[in-house]
This record gives structure tokens, sequence and C-alpha cells, in this order.
């Protein structure tokens, strides 16, 4: 969709660390401290590699593996100001009505069938370019 309609569409990224999850918050938070290194997808994409063996050695491993300052990571991911945007995350998500992850919105509104098809529908939708099939 990026690719489809780039003057119109963007990704933006909410953080909903799943409290199910032991170490949910703590991959979300280094996510965002790999951001700080511009490593953000990187990060995030070994983290999906790895979902279900994910814990404290598998985040410093995918950290180091990406050359990340280990210094800076550390101090960025236990931040105040990182740690201030996953609780304002998670706020806004219940709010609107998140339960789970992935959650895809457009303009505001949930999307729960995910296919390129309804995605497309949504966003030509959300531009008044066209109606929902």
């Amino acid at each position: 969709m990026l690719d489809k309609h780039p003057n119109d569409v963007k990704l933006v990224v909410k953080h909903f660390p799943l409290r199910s999850h032991k170490y949910a918050k703590k991959a979300s938070a280094a996510a965002l401290a790999a951001n700080a290194q511009g490593k953000f997808w990187a990060f995030h994409e070994k983290l999906m590699e790895n979902y279900q063996s994910v814990d404290d050695n598998k985040i410093l491993e995918i950290a180091k593996g990406l050359n990340l300052d280990m210094v800076q990571f550390a101090r960025d991911m236990n931040s105040a100001p990182v740690n201030d945007l996953l609780a304002q995350d998670f706020r806004d998500g219940r709010k609107i009505g998140i339960r789970g992850i992935p959650t895809v919105l457009v303009n505001g509104r949930i999307i729960t069938r995910l296919s390129p098809e309804v995605l497309d529908d949504a966003i030509a939708t959300g531009l008044n370019k066209g109606q929902p099939k």
C-alpha cells in the first residue's frame, strides 16, 4: 500500500506490548532504543523472526548483531522518554479498542479483515477516491 499510494499513505507504528507476553514491553523498548541509532526496522525484523524465543538474551543478541552502541542502547531502553512513549501508546490503543496485535487502522478505523483488497478499499474510501466494494 505504501508503494501504491506513496503520497497519500504513511505507516505509523504504535507499540502495544501485550501483558501476556513476558518480554513484549522490553522488546518494544529495545526497538525504540535501536531507533535512536537508526536501526528500528532492522531490530523489529529480527524480533519478528525470533518472536517465539524473545527474552533478555535474545534482545541483547539482536542489538549486538546490529552493531549497536550497547551502552547507549541500554541507556535509551531504560529512559523515561521511551517508557513514557510505550505507556502512552498502550493507553491510546486501549482507548480506541485495540485488544491484540497486529492491528491495522486506516483513518482511525480498525481493519478487521486484513487483505490487500480490504486495505485498498479502506484507503480509497478514506481518500474519497472510491467506495468500499
